[in-house]
């Protein structure tokens, strides 16, 4: 298995390999899992050099799932994601910087039209041919955010106190990408 540096060339995001998902605390006392269903990104990666990186993700709000109808269709009306107004939600890159295995990428997280700055460490899992012939290599990354930051502000109070949603949001990733010929 070669390292991080050693990876070159444009890849794109292989969704039945990947995840997109996020926790949340619920009610203050359980965790509520979930994830995108429908998400597509291209980069173009030069371990060696990766200023000369790039990487584009789309994520379609609409495809929230946590197993939920109920809460997946508040989670998809204007309360959090007002996907009819904001259907995609989109992370570009701005900045790599590779620390032996780990490839922290930097960039642009717009959701509902806001955009903010967004620091996620990922370690690079490895690179393998698939039996396929496919050029994979696999990531996997989290970062914790506050959803306030993009207008995600509804909350209902707790009889005992606190709040029914934490506004901190941990963001999991887990990336199986394709390099292209």
């Amino acid at each position: 298995m070669s390292g991080i540096a050693d990876v070159k060339g444009t890849y794109v995001l292989d969704p039945s390999h990947s995840q997109v998902g996020f926790v949340a605390r619920h009610a203050m006392v359980t965790k509520v899992r979930g994830s995108f269903n429908d998400v597509s990104g291209t980069a173009t990666f030069d371990g060696a050099n990766p200023s000369a990186s790039s990487l584009s993700v789309t994520i379609q709000a609409a495809s929230v799932d946590t197993r939920s109808e109920g809460r997946d269709a508040h989670l998809r009306s204007a309360d959090f994601f007002d996907v009819e107004q904001y259907p995609e939600i989109t992370f570009v890159a701005t900045g790599f910087a590779v620390d032996g295995d780990v490839l922290t990428v930097t960039g642009d997280l717009t959701i509902k039209g806001v955009s903010h700055p967004v620091s996620i460490p990922f370690e690079f899992q490895g690179s393998a041919t698939d039996p396929f012939g496919n050029q994979r290599v696999g990531l996997e990354g989290s970062v914790v955010v506050n959803r306030k930051d993009w207008g995600l502000n509804w909350n209902a109070v707790l009889e005992a106190g606190g709040v029914l949603v934490s506004e901190k949001v941990t963001l999991e990733l887990e990336v199986s990408a394709i390099k292209q010929a």
